[in-house]
């Protein structure tokens, strides 16, 4: 039961820290599809 805990603990911090850093450098779904003519606050 610990290990099943700890795996789905871990997978929750590996996807925030995943979340944050991508958006953080830049590789939004956002910023990564949209082209020059579309304005992105």
């Amino acid at each position: 039961m610990k290990a099943m805990l700890a795996g789905f603990l871990g997978v929750a911090v590996i996807g925030v820290v995943a979340y944050f850093g991508l958006h953080e450098i830049g590789f939004s779904s956002q910023e990564v599809y949209s082209s020059d003519n579309v304005r992105v606050d």
